[in-house]
């Protein structure tokens, strides 16, 4: 049947059909908001207003990491760069973990580079331990930790991230020996793991891929394509996040953050995934419970598993990975961070 013959019922049950396959999340989101406005119509404005401020801070991450990741691809650079990830499997995880650690991306922002890694055919080793460092640490948060908590703690926090990724990378480089894990990348998310041929068959590189028309395209193909993708998801994201914030109030949280012991830590553990603010609204808040008597291994176990799992970083890695490897990293972020916690406290109470 041709388009001309649809009826316009059956033009708009297709159009329906279409939507709903392939745009479930923003039909989710719309939905949401919807909802919001006619039910509780001050509290939609506020959570339209807290998604668009929230998009918009991770605005220069998304799009510095998006233009890299592009930029590999239509340069034909990403060869090189998964090649960068390939060797011993120890020092390739070292080295990842330490890159992370360096790295100026946030939860969010490292995605796009993730999935490109990924494809690439980058071992899930490496990423993983890169992945698990990147969001806890970086050089202005070192700084503003610094000033806020202290010397000690910044310097626990960077060893928190770098010992994470390292975790993380070592414990997914035992299961791939099994040969679990081999394709990562959900169907649909880059090109899963046969892009190990860009690995094992060299490419010429062309830096200044501008001065060709077919590369050009191509960058703003993935890039429209990245961008487009994670918009959809933090957007619900997001949106989640600010009824979170509505309905559990900051007081709950301190609440549930305070005294000492192994408990608190747990707490703070469990707590930092969906309370978690971001790494720099989150400083001042730990220092304000440490100062009424918090445990400092709590105070770093909240922080480090709410900036490797918060809830928009969550929703965007089970967008991009098949459900296995969301586990894995979930397990990873939450069991490292409560070890994390235990072993900064012993080291403080000596």
């Amino acid at each position: 049947m041709s388009d001309a013959s649809l009826t316009p019922r059956s033009r708009a049950s297709a159009l329906g059909h279409h939507l709903w396959a392939k745009e479930k999340v923003w039909l989710a989101s719309a939905a949401l908001l919807a909802a919001l406005l006619v039910f509780a119509p001050e509290l939609g404005v506020s959570s339209a207003g807290f998604v668009v401020q929230n998009l918009l801070n991770v605005a220069p991450f998304l799009a510095l990491s998006v233009g890299i990741a592009a930029y590999a691809g239509a340069s034909g650079a990403d060869g090189l760069i998964a090649r960068a990830f390939t060797g011993a499997p120890a020092m390739m995880i070292l080295i990842a973990a330490l890159m992370g650690g360096l790295s100026p991306f946030c939860s969010c922002g490292v995605i796009p580079l993730i999935a490109a890694l990924l494809a690439m055919g980058v071992p899930l080793s490496a990423v993983m331990a890169f992945w698990l460092a990147s969001p806890v640490m970086d050089p202005s948060m070192f700084v503003l930790t610094m000033g806020v908590l202290g010397f000690e703690f910044a310097v626990a926090k960077t060893l928190a991230a770098v010992g994470l990724g390292v975790l993380g990378g070592t414990l997914v480089h035992l299961l791939s020996r099994s040969g679990a894990l081999a394709d990562p990348l959900r169907e649909g998310v880059g090109n899963g793991g046969c892009g190990g041929a860009k690995v094992r068959n060299a490419q010429p590189v062309v830096w200044r891929f501008w001065q060709e028309s077919a590369r050009v395209e191509k960058f703003i193909r993935e890039a429209i394509k990245t961008t487009l993708f994670l918009a959809k998801w933090l957007t619900l994201a997001f949106l989640l996040e600010s009824l979170m914030l509505a309905f559990v109030p900051a007081e709950l949280v301190a609440s549930a953050l305070g005294g000492t012991g192994i408990v608190p830590i747990g707490i703070a553990t469990l707590v930092g995934v969906p309370a978690y603010l971001n790494g720099y609204a989150a400083l001042p808040l730990v220092g304000g419970l440490m100062s009424q008597g918090m445990a400092p291994g709590a105070g770093l176990a909240f922080l480090v598993a709410g900036g490797v799992s918060s809830l928009p970083a969550a929703i965007a890695v089970w967008a991009l990975v098949k459900r296995e490897v969301f586990l894995l990293y979930l397990g990873i972020a939450l069991a490292g961070s409560f070890a994390i916690g235990l072993l900064f406290q012993l080291w403080m109470a000596l």
